[in-house]
């Protein structure tokens, strides 16, 4: 992770406009905005987010602020100017910290700051909240663990007209689980414009008295694989897969080499055989 002060070279260098943070994998950005932005200094694009009374920007838009101030892809001469600058393709990350911002259209520049050294209690305070896992389920709800310790049941429903470009995933139950977790606990995803921060997850979701090392304990407890199935039962993989077949046992997942089963229904069917 790299985390830069985004400044501008009309004001105070002290002024910081906000905070651009990058992900090295898979190459994603976002940008934080202090709680007392301005939205007259704020940079343009991103003055309309302050205007809503929203200071975490997500990355399709924190992206889309990023490719404003480099080189477009679609350059003519794109390929000298990357030549000349020692860069084997193109890379927006790489091309941004050229000129480390700085392009025509304003004065805003950026400074990096030392990780962890330097990072202001605003952002830290901000990531308590981040997620460190999220699971969705039936009925378009989703489980979320926050960094925090916290975890939260989520209707998702509830969040349809405030985040339109997910409807189509909330419509769809294969297409929900899709989801997978933004780069840092960020939010969910499921497209980098389909997204909700994790933020909004924290603001919405109903309490549970749970935590993730409460889910982890039963997964390592009480969750078996194939092989630990056979020593219970003392039989074989080809009875397993028999049973499996003939809806005996009943696999939580499975794949072509393996399976899960709950260590209760393995159980239960050993005292049924003794």
């Amino acid at each position: 992770m790299r985390v830069f002060a985004i400044k501008d070279e009309s004001l105070s260098p002290e002024k910081v406009l906000g905070y651009l943070i990058y992900y090295e994998t898979p190459k994603s950005f976002y940008i934080e905005l202090p709680e007392d932005a301005d939205e007259w200094e704020t940079p343009l694009l991103l003055s309309s987010f302050v205007k809503k009374g929203e200071r975490s920007i997500n990355s399709y838009w924190s992206r889309m602020w990023v490719q404003q101030r480099i080189i477009p892809p679609d350059r003519q001469n794109l390929g000298q100017i990357l030549k000349e600058n020692g860069l084997p393709a193109y890379d927006e990350f790489a091309l941004l910290t050229l000129t480390m911002g700085r392009c025509a259209q304003d004065d805003c520049y950026l400074t990096e700051l030392s990780y962890p050294r330097d990072i202001p209690e605003l952002l830290w305070t901000r990531w308590e909240t981040k997620l460190a896992d999220a699971l969705p389920l039936p009925q378009k709800r989703l489980l979320v663990f926050f960094r925090n310790g916290e975890v939260k049941l989520e209707d998702m429903q509830k969040l349809a007209n405030a985040f339109p470009a997910c409807l189509p995933y909330f419509q769809n139950e294969q297409r929900f689980f899709q989801m997978y977790v933004q780069p840092d606990g960020y939010g969910i995803a499921w497209s980098e414009l389909a997204a909700i921060p994790h933020h909004v997850l924290h603001a919405n979701g109903d309490s549970l008295p749970l935590t993730l090392q409460d889910f982890t304990t039963f997964v390592q407890e009480r969750v078996v694989n194939t092989t630990e199935a056979c020593q219970i039962l003392g039989c074989t993989r080809q009875n397993i897969d028999d049973l499996t077949k003939r809806g005996k046992l009943h696999p939580i997942r499975q794949d072509a080499k393996n399976k899960l089963f709950l260590k209760n229904e393995i159980m239960q069917r050993k005292r049924a055989e003794d």
